[in-house]
């Protein structure tokens, strides 16, 4: 079994641009409503995967919007896992080795690439993606499966950017779910990493 390490949530340090502040909101009402011993099981039983980078911080690479979410709950700490160490690189190629292994995904909430000097050092810093929100209440929702593929959700965000209008996403989210749930069970979201058929 993999081992297991703790640090302060606050010193983890994103890999992305972006959350979906609805799915984050979601998520910290559940951490919430835990008992502080439930609440400590969950978090050991979904620890987050982190890369030592220069200077040994800690890159988290997935669970951004459980890591803020606990954050927002009042969380301190957090249980992480080791998913290698880069710490020997300067800064400049640890970037390009994190971007070979697609672990950083440094687009905004309008779906544009950034230097890797845009991605916040702290996770209260995230920036809020819509369109990230919807993505991930369509797959709960059964619109498309989990996949281990590296940033799904993103690549699901931008296909209903490109497709559910902003203002439906805004002023009335449910009916933007159930039009985004539709549309990725369509054959044109069928090369999509997580597509199910109907």
């Amino acid at each position: 079994m993999t081992k297991l390490h703790q640090a302060p949530i606050i010193s983890l340090r994103p890999t992305q641009l972006t959350v979906g502040w609805r799915e984050v909101e979601h998520k910290r009402k559940r951490l919430h409503a835990l008992s502080a011993p439930a609440r400590l099981k969950f978090l050991q039983a979904h620890p987050m995967p982190v890369v030592i980078g220069p200077e040994r911080q800690l890159y988290i690479t997935d669970h951004h919007h459980l890591a803020r979410a606990a954050l927002e709950a009042g969380v301190t700490g957090g249980f992480f896992m080791i998913e290698a160490d880069l710490s020997r690189h300067d800064l400049a190629k640890f970037w390009v080795l994190m971007n070979r292994k697609q672990w950083v995904h440094p687009l905004d909430q309008h779906g544009v690439r950034h230097h890797y000097q845009a991605i916040p050092t702290r996770l209260d810093e995230l920036l809020d993606d819509v369109y990230r929100s919807l993505a991930g209440f369509v797959r709960d929702a059964g619109g498309y499966r989990k996949t281990p593929t590296a940033f799904a959700e993103f690549i699901w965000a931008d296909f209903f950017r490109r497709n559910i209008a902003i203002e439906q996403v805004q002023t009335d989210f449910d009916s933007a779910v159930r039009d985004a749930k539709r549309l990725a069970r369509s054959p044109i979201a069928k090369r999509i990493p997580g597509f199910k058929r109907k």
